[in-house]
């Protein structure tokens, strides 16, 4: 089941990041222990940097450039408009999927 959950989560990571972003902003650390918070326990680090790099480009979030305690300043993503409507996307796709799942499933039982 290892590989099918990795496989579905390779879909949805950049979507479920942007919740958590809409939730308050975060660095990438951050961003990191608030999945595996959430049971995302098997999620790299490495790998939430590549979705962030990849939110950035697409214009998705806003960065603000925070002093660290411990060596270069953090970069702090935040939920901009685009990110907000794309987010309100990902979550109707989310819906239309859930709902055609539950149905298939129902019809088996």
């Amino acid at each position: 089941m290892a590989k099918q959950m990795t496989e579905m989560l390779k879909g949805t990571l950049e979507g479920i990041v942007l919740a958590l972003l809409a939730g308050s902003p975060a660095y990438g650390y951050e961003i990191t222990a608030r999945l595996r918070d959430k049971g995302f326990t098997d999620i790299a680090e490495g790998t939430i940097y590549a979705i962030l790099v990849r939110i950035e480009q697409k214009g998705l979030v806003s960065i603000e450039k925070r002093p660290s305690e411990k060596g270069p300043p953090r970069k702090v993503y935040a939920l901009n408009p685009d990110g907000e409507r794309y987010l309100a996307e990902f979550w109707n796709t989310w819906s239309f999927l859930s709902e055609r799942l539950e149905q298939l499933r129902d019809e088996r039982s």
